[in-house]
């Protein structure tokens, strides 16, 4: 249990010992600080229940606050508000047992297995900018949830199924007709062919076979028959849809290690669809599918909607199996291996009422018991100056290596060259490249469009991911310039910035129940910011490593280790990593 909530907790003791129950503390953060640094506002709500004045009310609570030593200048302003300072003596004593652990002061959920879809890469297709939010983010709540106590397992859930399979595949097979993957007499082991073709390649097939089949009837039924044969696991063209995976595989994951985003399963479509049968079974069985002119669809709409809710396809009339009877089958594939209490989607928001269908049909179906929570987690995008979607110079569509190649670029100006050697500055400007795009990401709502202007969020000052890496940098480099020196208990408060600290290390786990709670890292991204801003107001009005009174000294280095801690955690939920120098 945290220190705020034990806090909360002997709070809400106190104000029954005054002789009043309630069932949730109204205790937050005082917008008057010159009145306290807390309020107390439960005398406002015990007045319909107890029918008394609600000063009366508020001079009973507060006869009662008097007693405790860890409370001072207790006072009532207006119609009954309490107002309460916290003495030196207790935030002493907290940042005592943070500085032991700081992850002592959080809150850690009951146990839940949630699995997180995020990312959205295709096979033989470039990430692009539009793929950077949903692997920021799903990455983050990953890590959060752990941190919070729950199992975890982020799932890349690859797009390697369907008609774009079929439409590469015939294009490698115009290029390479020879390839022994198209001939039906061949009897060798697929898995000693050499593929001449490489991710580069992958990536310019596609969207050259996609303009040919929108402009070549002939072509599409061509394309349209290999990716029936593919999803009959005909052996060639199936031995070669596997070698194609792989190659893009690869590269999608050097891209998402560059970005520090790591999966625990690589499933895709086609793992999924293995389960159809069964899937198809239980919503036979449960009696929600209905034909509709050769279709099977199934009718989600209730009295309740105040908007448009139109069936969902699960049969499409040539007989093949739409987008969304993926997802089905992907939550049936998920049940059986992992029984997860929660799936989460980290999606474009545009994509919510597809997944408002798919999780509609899953609980129609009893796919999953009422218990498991489907949650779509959507975000807006990201954007250029002109307020569009980010590309490159010449209009054309930001690929995720180039974005990342872009802004190290920018960072790269930002090393101090007398601090970082040579072989050094590309890795290190790459790291704080990174934070610059994670950062600018986290800072608004997730849910919300923003502008990323590269000079701004590359910036070494202002609300920035290199801001907070160069700060963090400089806590660790003071902590090591100070090894010789006594750092182990933390005894006096001098200022009121080391009271503001305090007070924001201390309100930690709130913002974190908060993020968890929205699957938004907005807070995070704020409250590191804050710190970090008031750790350097510290920082610029005293000379720590020169302070002559070691007491004091002591607990300045005790403080700056606590707030080191605190960023490199937090940093490290975003999925952002500290250089050791920049």
């Amino acid at each position: 249990m945290s220190i705020l909530k034990e806090l909360e907790k002997d709070l809400k003791n106190i104000v029954k010992q005054a002789g009043y129950e309630v069932e949730k503390l109204a205790f937050s953060p005082s917008n008057r600080k010159d009145l306290g640094e807390y309020q107390l506002n439960d005398a406002m709500q015990l007045v319909k229940i107890y029918k008394k004045n609600p000063r009366d009310i508020a001079n009973d609570i507060v006869r009662e606050l008097e007693k405790d030593e860890r409370f001072t200048n207790i006072n009532i302003a207006g119609p009954g508000f309490i107002n309460i300072t916290l003495s030196d003596e207790y935030k002493k004593d907290f940042l005592n047992k943070i500085s032991k652990d700081i992850f002592s002061n959080i809150d850690k959920k009951n146990r839940k297995k949630v699995i997180i879809d995020f990312g959205g890469a295709n096979v033989s297709k470039a990430l692009h900018v539009g793929h950077l939010r949903s692997a920021n983010l799903g990455e983050a709540l990953k890590r959060l949830g752990r941190v919070m106590g729950y199992e975890v397992l982020g799932d890349a859930h690859l797009g390697d199924y369907g008609r774009p399979m079929g439409l590469v595949i015939l294009e490698i097979k115009k290029k390479y007709p020879n390839l022994a993957f198209f001939d039906e007499n061949y009897t060798g082991d697929y898995s000693e062919i050499e593929l001449p073709i490489t991710n580069s390649d992958l990536e310019k097939i596609y969207p050259l076979a996609s303009t040919k089949s929108k402009e070549d009837e002939k072509y599409l039924e061509e394309a349209r028959d290999i990716t029936a044969r593919l999803q009959k696991k005909e052996k060639g063209y199936y031995e070669l849809w596997k070698k194609i995976v792989e190659i893009s595989k690869k590269d999608i994951r050097e891209v998402y290690d560059r970005l520090n985003v790591e999966y625990d399963l690589w499933l895709g479509e086609s793992d999924a669809v293995e389960h159809f049968e069964e899937l198809n079974e239980i919503f036979e069985s449960e009696n929600v599918l209905k034909d509709s002119e050769g279709a099977k669809i199934i009718e989600l709409a209730t009295e309740e909607d105040n908007f448009p809710m139109p069936p969902l396809l699960f049969i499409k009339s040539n007989g093949s199996i739409s987008y969304e009877t993926t997802d089905l089958a992907t939550i049936l594939q998920r049940k059986k291996d992992y029984n997860p209490d929660e799936i989460w989607y980290c999606v474009d928001g545009r994509q919510e009422l597809h997944f408002e269908q798919v999780f509609r049909a899953a609980k129609k179906a009893n796919l999953v018991d009422d218990s498991v929570n489907l949650e779509f987690i959507g975000f807006g995008t990201m954007n250029g100056k002109d307020g569009k979607p980010f590309k490159t110079r010449d209009g054309g569509v930001m690929t995720l290596k180039n974005l990342i190649n872009l802004v190290t670029d920018e960072t790269i100006k930002r090393i101090d060259p007398a601090l970082v050697e040579k072989n050094e500055r590309k890795t290190i400007a790459e790291q704080v490249a990174i934070a610059a795009l994670k950062y600018a990401d986290f800072l608004p709502f997730r849910s919300t469009d923003y502008i990323f202007e590269i000079d701004k969020f590359a910036d070494l000052e202002g609300k920035t991911g290199p801001y907070l890496l160069y700060s963090t940098i400089r806590m660790k480099s003071l902590l090591n310039k100070a090894k010789s020196i006594k750092q182990e208990e933390f005894k006096i408060i001098n200022s009121q910035t080391e009271e503001d600290i305090a007070l924001t290390i201390l309100n930690l786990p709130t913002i974190l129940d908060k993020s968890l709670d929205t699957k938004s890292l907005n807070e995070i991204a704020e409250y590191l910011y804050n710190l970090t801003s008031l750790y350097n107001k510290f920082y610029a009005e005293n000379k720590v490593l020169t302070e002559e009174n070691k007491d004091l000294q002591e607990s300045w280095l005790v403080l700056t280790n606590i707030v080191y801690n605190i960023n490199t955690m937090l940093l490290d939920i975003l999925g952002i990593t500290v250089p050791n120098k920049m």
